[in-house]
């Protein structure tokens, strides 16, 4: 429901950008609340998407957050002791701490603004400090699309009767349910999600991939959940572009289907494979 959707946006928004504010702050407690936020975050995020390894590694990340003292007995033997313990003085950590507080609104300003049109007051100083490495524009799905493209790979051997190929991990069938992916990346079906976003002349690997299934390679076909065509390589490809989004409740109960899709028309054209 939109009014749940609205509270996690801005659940969302306060750990993300109020909350690691008080990584800096001095006191254990405040460091322990944002290690407990963010990792609440990353949990949450996990349990309601595949995004594969990466939110393991952002918590791994949290626990160099915590104190050596709030660690469990057993990683003691791996943190340094008190008199190898190198303190950075606290006006250099206090310059850093400034300086990242300082770039990041510009960074997250970048999301919707490419650098090129940056202000010069704002790109000069950006620049000056890149080689550093320490703020950058990074952001895995800092943009978010609106719909979800999905590529439907198709064979025939009249060019009237279609033969969807089905995968492992992305939406195909609409009676399929999603699966749940993670820690694994699937890098085919992670790769057709980003084909879809974009058009097939940026993806030439796509190409290859069409090749490969014409001369039914083995380790491409092991790839897909299903192969329409276990006697032989179709005659013809061809790759279809739809708008996929998630069945109402309403809609699951009528008539089992997981997705709803529309046809937004030919991602490719159709290919003679022999």
């Amino acid at each position: 429901p939109h009014e749940i959707l609205s509270v996690l946006l801005w659940a969302m928004f306060f750990i993300e950008i109020a909350v690691p504010l008080l990584i800096f702050v001095p006191r254990r407690a405040c460091r322990a609340t944002a290690f407990i936020l963010l990792v609440i975050l990353q949990i949450a995020i996990a349990a309601t998407g595949n995004y594969g390894f990466f939110n393991l590694l952002t918590v791994v990340l949290c626990v160099l957050v915590l104190d050596d003292g709030a660690l469990p007995r057993w990683l003691s033997r791996f943190t340094r002791r008190p008199e190898e313990t190198i303190a950075a003085p606290r006006w250099l950590t206090g310059a850093v701490a400034a300086l990242v507080l300082f770039f990041t609104p510009f960074l997250i300003w970048s999301a919707v603004r490419p650098e090129g049109v940056w202000p010069r007051w704002v790109a000069a100083p950006y620049r000056a400090i890149a080689p550093f490495g320490l703020v950058n524009s990074y952001g895995l799905f800092r943009v978010m699309t609106r719909i979800r493209p999905e590529i439907v790979l198709e064979g025939s051997n009249d060019g009237l009767l279609w033969k969807p190929y089905g995968f492992k991990w992305k939406p195909g069938d609409p009676a399929e349910p999603p699966g749940w992916v993670q820690p694994h990346m699937p890098r085919l079906d992670w790769q057709m999600w980003f084909a879809a976003l974009g058009q097939p002349q940026s993806n030439p690997w796509f190409f290859s991939f069409l090749e490969r299934l014409a001369e039914r390679s083995p380790p491409v076909l092991d790839l897909l959940e299903s192969d329409p065509f276990p006697d032989g390589a179709p005659r013809f490809l061809r790759a279809k572009l739809y708008a996929y989004r998630f069945a109402s409740v309403g809609q699951r109960h009528r008539t089992g289907t997981w997705w709803t899709r529309e046809e937004l028309g030919d991602y490719t054209p159709t290919l003679r494979t022999r």
